[in-house]
């Protein structure tokens, strides 16, 4: 198996300086491939009034000041952006970061969030359909001289993306979202990564195994697109994250990401190399 590990420090209740820190350590420890921020603009918890910094800008400054991890978001909303402009963007941090981008995304899901900052928040089928329609406008406009597109929500006449990214095709999407009936669907139709968002290792099993019947029914290789998984963990049960993770890569997980939780302990992405990730991908690969 090709297990693949990395890091999240969600952007909340931190700075920026903070977040850079663990970035540059996990940098030059070689058992860590990718790292991620979140897309949010306020925090999730109790305090919303607490700070949090934007993911895309953010994540442009880490691509620049980094040199080996595959560099994302974790997964961005839809519905935040024109899928126009944030294929400009996406364009452009991958051309900073060298060709390291992934470009996660998803249909988006915090409505007191929507609410607060007067973006409209559709129902779920819409969200679904909009994310499907983004995905492909995004790949035309990384792909194509220039893009066309005439769909239901969203519209381009002769979209110029110059420079394109600079991986070819283009940058890898990381689709999250774990609908059975539309988003694993649209999972399956886009996706080289998929997130899984959240819950028991048998729920993961379920869900992939969803995944793997949409992609037979569009005649797609299911183990094209990789399974992945974020976990939690408090720095003193890391022998129970290993547990946890030997789990889910039993049941067909292989990107797997550590969620930091600010203030982050010194050495901990040090600590998760040494006593999780290494020992796993030593008895796995």
């Amino acid at each position: 198996m090709n297990l693949r590990f990395g890091i999240k420090t969600a952007p909340h209740y931190t700075t920026y300086e903070e977040m850079l820190r663990v970035w540059l350590e996990a940098d030059t420890i070689p058992v860590f491939e990718h790292a991620w921020v979140f897309d949010h603009f306020m925090p999730l918890g109790m305090n919303i009034a607490g700070p949090c910094l934007e993911g895309w800008t953010l994540l442009a400054a880490f691509a620049a000041q980094t040199r080996r991890l595959r560099v994302g978001v974790m997964v961005t909303g839809n519905t935040y952006r024109h899928p126009a402009v944030l294929a400009k963007m996406g364009a452009t941090v991958d051309i900073i970061s060298h060709g390291r981008m992934d470009f996660g995304i998803g249909a988006a899901w915090n409505e007191m969030e929507h609410e607060a900052y007067g973006i409209p928040f559709y129902p779920p089928g819409e969200r679904i359909r909009r994310l499907a329609e983004a995905c492909e406008i995004i790949r035309r406009m990384w792909t194509e001289t220039t893009a066309d597109f005439d769909g239901r929500y969203y519209q381009l006449k002769n979209a110029y993306c110059e420079p394109k990214p600079i991986q070819k095709p283009y940058p890898p999407f990381v689709i999250g979202g774990s609908g059975e009936k539309s988003t694993l669907r649209v999972v399956a139709q886009y996706a080289n990564i998929w997130n899984f968002a959240g819950g028991p290792v048998e729920n993961f099993r379920q869900k992939s195994e969803i995944l793997d019947s949409h992609c037979v029914a569009i005649g797609r290789d299911p183990t094209k697109i990789e399974r992945s998984v974020q976990f939690m963990f408090t720095p003193n049960d890391l022998g129970e994250l290993r547990d946890t993770l030997r789990s889910f890569i039993k049941a067909g997980a292989t990107h797997l990401i550590f969620n930091l939780r600010a203030p982050y302990p010194e050495g901990i992405v040090r600590r998760l190399a040494e006593e999780v990730a290494e020992p796993l991908h030593a008895e796995f690969d």
